[in-house]
């Protein structure tokens, strides 16, 4: 048991990513903020890259009066970028005011790239989109419910990742529009 819990810690060590850490309720301006301190006293800014509270801007209106406030997305909770090594989980986990790590065990577990970009915390790399086929080409769909219906492009627009294409469905002409990643170039 022991070991597996040990196998567990070391599979993050040395990996850069997004941890969740838990802390007292109302704790997390102070967390972060004795995080900030060691990291600036101890020179760990090449390790612990980032400490994040999530909030959202929320427009309260009391009688007559409008103002904005901020609102703790996940209260008791402080998003850290990090490197996980022993020295930076120590740091973190001796924190006043922090309970400890999201993860089994409560050892350190990265968030996925996907859970990363959904909570808005970094905006995901752009990637670029090329096509194979052009404006009249034939294309072959591959998408479930239309898969194999062949289909003439007439507009493709990259940044909204869809193509509009004109297909034969029951003797009449029928335009759809598709992800782009559900259609390829017809040879014939």
């Amino acid at each position: 048991m022991a070991e597996e819990k040990r196998d567990e810690k070391s599979m993050n060590i040395g990996k850069l990513g997004w941890y969740i850490i838990h802390t007292y309720s109302g704790y997390e301006n102070k967390v972060e903020q004795n995080i900030r301190k060691v990291v600036e006293n101890r020179g760990l800014q090449d390790k612990i890259q980032q400490v994040l509270i999530p909030i959202q801007k929320v427009e309260e209106i009391n009688g007559a009066k409008k103002q904005v406030i901020d609102h703790k997305i996940f209260p008791g909770y402080v998003l850290v970028k990090m490197v996980y090594t022993e020295e930076t989980w120590a740091v973190v986990r001796n924190t006043r005011g922090v309970t400890g790590f999201v993860g089994p065990g409560s050892f350190p577990t990265p968030l996925t790239p996907a859970e990363v970009a959904k909570m808005g915390i970094e905006q995901p790399i752009e990637k670029v989109t090329e096509v194979s086929f052009k404006v009249g080409d034939r294309v072959r769909i591959t998408s479930d419910s239309m898969n194999g219906y062949i289909a003439v492009v007439e507009s493709i627009d990259i940044e909204k990742n869809e193509v509009e294409a004109i297909v034969q469905m029951f003797g009449r002409s029928t335009k759809i529009t598709l992800p782009l990643d559900q259609v390829e170039k017809y040879e014939d």
